[in-house]
């Protein structure tokens, strides 16, 4: 017996008539939604539930998400320009969100929880993240330059080939994480934490490494990264 056709028309309308409801609402549960290609500009989600939600090539920009539960969700390549999910009473949860290859430059993640999402490819540039969690998450190739990172949890985070160009890494936790191949070109890093951290070819002159921890580190593996003597777990240069 031949699979009945799907009927796209019915599909579509549902569609419409949820996206013109979260427009209309906020605080409500569309866990478990298909809202792929939807268009949720500056949609008020705050204290949403999306978990499990497929948001594949949606645009959330400027949208509030402050307290919007996202874990699970499938957001491949979604278009969140400006989104913004601030503060620690009010932060997003994007735990083992699929985000890969999304657009989130400019936003305020400031405390969001992406522990564990897949950013691969991802475009985080010139965002607010500081103190996000993103703990074991996969940052692969993502564009970070320009983003506030101060005090943020990047512990055992994969950055590798990541571009951290002008990003701002104060007092972040990057302890364990892969940043191999990553651009450190005018990072700031006083204080930061890279104890054990895989910084093989990673590059640039960084204008700021301060009291950072590099204990454990392979740092003696990176190219043209200038360090001060006040830098912990460095080994002394030999002299030329």
């Amino acid at each position: 017996m031949l699979d009945q056709p799907t009927d796209l028309t019915n599909l579509h309308e549902q569609r419409a008539a949820t996206v013109a409801a979260i427009h209309a609402e906020d605080g409500r549960d569309w866990s478990n939604h298909d809202l792929s290609g939807a268009d949720l500009t500056e949609a008020p989600l705050a204290g949403a539930d999306l978990s499990n939600t497929q948001l594949m090539g949606a645009v959330l920009v400027g949208a509030d998400c402050r307290r919007a539960q996202f874990n699970r969700a499938i957001a491949l390549g979604v278009n969140a320009v400006g989104l913004v999910a601030i503060g620690a009473d009010a932060r997003a949860n994007w735990s083992g969100a699929n985000l890969m290859q999304a657009d989130l430059s400019e936003s305020d993640l400031r405390g969001a929880n992406l522990r564990g999402a897949m950013l691969m490819g991802a475009s985080l540039a010139r965002s607010m993240a500081v103190g996000a969690l993103l703990g074991g998450a996969n940052l692969a190739n993502a564009n970070l330059a320009g983003a506030d990172l101060r005090g943020a949890d990047l512990r055992g985070a994969d950055l590798h080939g990541a571009d951290l160009h002008g990003a701002d890494l104060s007092q972040a936790d990057l302890a364990g994480a892969n940043l191999t191949g990553a651009n450190l070109e005018e990072a700031h890093c006083h204080q930061a934490n890279f104890a054990g951290a895989d910084l093989t070819q990673a590059y640039g002159l960084c204008t700021e490494w301060r009291e950072a921890n590099l204990s454990g580190s392979n740092v003696q593996g990176a190219i043209a990264l200038t360090l001060p003597l006040d830098v912990v777990g460095v080994p002394p240069r030999s002299p030329d």
